[in-house]
């Protein structure tokens, strides 16, 4: 059995107002929209509270220190191969995070 499909065009969006400028997307509530040739809306995009939060979680903290001597020290020793992976000290730091997140009673 096949049943036909008719008017199967994408639909014509009109695109809203917007403003012109070049803020972040913070400051422009959050939306982005880009115009093409002749003023039509290209694309836009507009992101929700979480996504901004997660968006400035991962941004690095004024005041946050990355000791860069180590990070080099442990890319050439895995470009080497010398890196080497202690799985009981990993499993300890997992208990002992787990431990703390769920707390210290609960096994």
């Amino acid at each position: 059995m096949t049943t036909p499909i008719s008017n199967n065009t994408p639909p014509s969006f009109t695109p809203a107002a917007s403003s012109t400028g070049n803020g972040s997307a913070a400051s422009a509530g959050a939306s982005i929209s880009q115009t093409g040739s002749g003023g039509q809306l290209d694309d836009q995009i507009k992101l929700t509270d979480s996504a901004l939060a997660l968006q400035d979680a991962t941004r690095p903290q004024e005041g946050a220190m990355v000791d860069q001597q180590r990070v080099a020290k442990i890319r050439a020793s895995i470009a080497d191969g010398s890196y080497t992976i202690n799985p009981g000290r990993i499993a300890e730091k997992m208990l002992t995070m787990d431990q703390q997140l769920n707390g210290a009673g609960k096994a």
